[in-house]
């Protein structure tokens, strides 16, 4: 009878023992996971998250100025000819140079039925792709820093949109009058209003 006693004692005291020991090895565990997860967070590690949130998301930009330069407007000649499309008609007028040498003389005001588009007649120049050299007064921007109608530019490190209106484009560069101003840094990258953001250096 004694001995079932001790033996009923001790296993109680084994089991108690070992639940203890479980139990300070889990609270162990939580304290050590706690301890490396505060060091972790102090520690300067790169995170592209973490570090968009702090200092912004990294971007490309250009200084905004108001330039009288051209835009590059292509068109395929034929015996000093070409078809444009209306839209393009009224960006076109006689005296306009072309790359490689030569002008436009004519742009007709009524549409050719044959073709369905307005022609073009020019003097001196050579069959093939030329570029009828258009003047524009206002802001040069990659066309895709433009996103429905509007560029984004940095305010205090915060990006904004400002409308803008295309004066005339190809297929790289607009040239844009709008709520831009010399010396507004127009952002290049993708970004949405109210954006915070840092520039590449």
């Amino acid at each position: 009878m004694m001995r079932i006693f001790n033996r009923n004692f001790n296993d109680k005291k084994i089991k108690k023992i070992a639940y203890t020991a479980v139990f300070m090895a889990l609270v162990g565990w939580f304290v050590f996971r706690f301890i490396m997860v505060a060091i972790e967070s102090r520690m300067v590690v790169f995170n592209p998250v973490r570090d968009s949130e702090r200092n912004g998301t990294l971007v490309d930009g250009i200084i905004a100025e108001k330039q009288n330069s051209t835009i590059n407007f292509p068109i395929t000649v034929k015996n000093n000819r070409a078809y444009v499309s209306g839209a393009a008609r009224a960006k076109l007028h006689p005296g306009q140079k072309i790359s490689g040498g030569g002008v436009v003389v004519n742009v007709s005001n009524s549409l050719d039925f044959d073709s369905g588009m307005y022609i073009v007649r020019t003097n001196g120049v050579s069959d093939g792709v030329k570029n009828i050299l258009i003047p524009c007064n206002g802001y040069f921007v990659p066309v895709y820093a433009i996103h429905n109608g509007a560029v984004f530019v940095s305010d205090s490190y915060v990006a904004r949109g400002k409308s803008i209106n295309v004066i005339i484009q190809d297929s790289d560069t607009a040239c844009v009058s709008g709520n831009i101003n010399d010396g507004d840094i127009v952002i290049l990258s993708r970004v949405s209003d109210g954006q915070k953001i840092s520039f590449q250096k």
